[in-house]
C-alpha cells in the first residue's frame, strides 16, 4: 500500500496482513481463480468473505470423510486478526484450517470482497 508522508507517497507493507500457506483442493482453487478474474478481485479476498461469514456463525458442519483428494499447496496473505480467529475456530471444532477454508467457499460474498487494486491503495 502507499502512505502519504511529508507530502510524498511512500510505498509500505501492510502490517495487518500475514503470509499463510496451506493445502486446498485444486478444483476449488480453479473455480475461485475464475470467479476472482470475473469480478476483478483475488482468491484470498474471496476466501476472507467466506471465512468471516463462517466465523460469525460460530457453527460448522463438516464431514471429514468427504475431504478432497486433490489438495495442492496454496500460499497467500490474510488479514492477521482473521487468521488468528480462524486458527482458534478450527482448533475448537477439531478441524484443520484447510477444512474450514474449503467449507467457507460456500459462503463467499462477492459484493463484500475487496477489488484487486486494494493492495495499491493510498492511506
Amino acid at each position: 500500500m502507499w502512505k502519504i508522508m511529508n507530502g510524498h507517497l511512500t510505498q509500505t507493507t501492510d502490517t495487518s496482513r500475514v503470509k499463510f500457506r496451506t493445502n486446498i483442493s485444486k478444483a476449488i482453487l480453479e473455480e475461485l481463480d475464475t470467479l476472482a478474474q470475473t469480478h476483478d478481485t483475488h482468491v484470498n479476498y474471496l476466501l476472507e468473505t467466506g471465512l468471516q461469514h463462517v466465523l460469525s456463525q460460530g457453527v460448522i458442519t463438516y464431514n471429514k470423510e468427504l475431504r478432497p483428494k486433490d489438495r495442492v499447496q496454496f500460499k497467500t496473505t490474510y488479514d492477521q486478526e482473521l487468521l488468528v480467529n480462524l486458527k482458534e475456530f478450527a482448533k475448537s471444532h477439531h478441524l484443520f484450517i484447510n477444512d474450514v477454508i474449503e467449507y467457507s467457499v460456500n459462503y463467499i460474498d462477492i459484493e463484500k470482497s475487496k477489488n484487486s487494486s486494494y493492495k495499491h491503495r493510498i492511506e
